[in-house]
């Protein structure tokens, strides 16, 4: 009877090369890990930032940390005739829109997007940020649909801007100057 079982098989040495086999995938197994560094994502500059988004009244842009500060300026008749709702909505109509899902989506580096809507005087009448990431792809269509429907039917439909400034409020840090929207 031959011993075949593999109870009773012999137990082959370890031979040299294996060993160092062994140790090799093992050594390139750790430095993989090592070697990973995370990829630095560049803020983009202001200049950049500034051409995602058109305005009659003048757009600006300056780049703090990582966010974007975008400043568009509004003419007094058109707050005065809108009143407190529109004076809230101007943030939104600019950061719920595709320059600022671009901004974002181009620029990784970029942590946020802060609008501020401004007298001619330089004053801030309101502002909001948008923090990278609070929205997804489906939450940014809604956003996106929203904005739209307050600039084709804000007038007709004050609703449809009140929709807007709802949404804005649940979805970004705002702010509102009380010398010029009386009821924040």
């Amino acid at each position: 009877m031959k011993p075949s079982s593999p109870r009773f098989a012999r137990r082959q040495p370890v031979g040299l090369q294996s060993i160092v086999l062994l140790l090799v995938s093992a050594s390139a197994l750790l430095l993989l890990g090592c070697e990973r560094e995370d990829v630095e994502h560049p803020v983009p500059a202001a200049s950049t930032i500034a051409e995602y988004y058109v305005w009659e009244g003048g757009v600006s842009a300056q780049i703090s940390g990582n966010v974007a500060q975008v400043s568009v300026t509004v003419e007094p008749d058109q707050y005065r005739r809108g009143g407190d709702l529109w004076a809230k909505a101007f943030p939104y109509l600019f950061l719920f829109s595709p320059g600022t899902r671009d901004a974002l989506s181009d620029h990784p580096g970029l942590g946020g997007v802060r609008i501020v809507a401004r007298h001619p005087n330089g004053d801030a009448i309101s502002q909001a940020l948008l923090s990278r990431g609070t929205l997804t792809p489906v939450t940014w269509n809604r956003a996106l649909r929203i904005a739209r429907d307050a600039r084709q039917e804000g007038t007709e439909r004050p609703g449809r801007v009140q929709d807007l400034v709802r949404w804005g409020e649940d979805h970004t840090d705002f702010e509102y100057n009380p010398s010029y929207i009386r009821n924040p």
